[in-house]
């Protein structure tokens, strides 16, 4: 019934170093998927968090207060790896979040699976409520997912600022249309950063093909929710740990995939 799993230890102090992060995208590589159309089939979901041990999702208010130069590496690989970069726009504009950059540690396996040089901004919101001077709101490859009710006025707002905003659902954004919409373009390797109301979401929409859950060797206390906040689902998903990685400074990284069905 029990067994023993070792896990895989990584040096913090190399995290930026080029073998390490190789290293590191070897362990989180994902399934073998075709990398041209038209067979591109469904997206595949990815979610990245992080959490103290006693599961708060932040800590003052902020999530990256709670890693360290290991989940900063396995953050960069992450993206390093990934087509598109799906957050929601609260937890993007908390966060400072920018445009993805290329990565040169990357360009090599982006090239060999025909990906663009790095992955594209994908926000979500219903509310629309995003200052039009937000940096990368004009950038081409970023993109705003909403849905039919958001306010028009805030819409034409964003869209006259040169941002693009894409419609997905009627009275919400549905997850599984913004997939769709991700794949058209290939780009089907989906990483979904936050929040927890997105990843509740997708949860309830049955979507997360994996979960990698960085663990921070703290105790935080407080009030802060924990990385999925949504509808409660009938039965809960299984998962399976593919991959168990620790660093120096004592952070587990933990990385789930769907059970098979059938």
């Amino acid at each position: 019934m029990f067994s023993q799993r070792k896990a895989t230890h990584i040096t913090s102090g190399n995290a930026d170093d080029a073998d390490t992060l190789h290293i590191l995208a070897g362990h989180y590589a994902y399934p073998a998927m075709p990398s041209s159309a038209p067979c591109l089939g469904k997206p595949y979901f990815r979610v990245n968090f992080v959490s103290s041990i006693d599961g708060a999702v932040t800590h003052n208010g902020k999530s990256g207060e709670l890693g360290g130069p290991g989940d900063k590496a396995v953050f960069r690989v992450l993206r390093g790896l990934a087509d598109v970069v799906l957050v929601g726009a609260r937890t993007a504009l908390t966060e400072n979040y920018r445009q993805p950059q290329p990565d040169s540690v990357f360009t090599s396996i982006r090239n060999h699976g025909e990906q663009a040089p790095s992955p594209a901004l994908a926000l979500l919101s219903r509310s629309l409520d995003i200052p039009v001077d937000y940096p990368p709101l004009t950038h081409p490859d970023t993109m705003i997912f909403t849905c039919e009710a958001a306010p028009a006025d805030r819409r034409r707002a964003l869209t006259d600022a040169g941002a693009t905003v894409i419609a997905c659902g009627d009275d919400a954004v549905d997850p599984e249309r913004v997939g769709e919409v991700c794949c058209e373009q290939g780009r089907r390797r989906v990483l979904c950063e936050g929040g927890p109301s997105l990843l509740g979401t997708l949860i309830a929409a049955d979507l997360v093909d994996e979960l990698c859950l960085t663990t921070s060797p703290v105790l935080s206390g407080g009030d802060a929710g924990r990385i999925a906040h949504g509808p409660a689902v009938a039965v809960p998903r299984s998962m399976r740990p593919a991959a168990i990685l620790t660093d120096d400074d004592g952070f587990v990284f933990t990385r789930w995939v769907r059970e098979p069905t059938g």
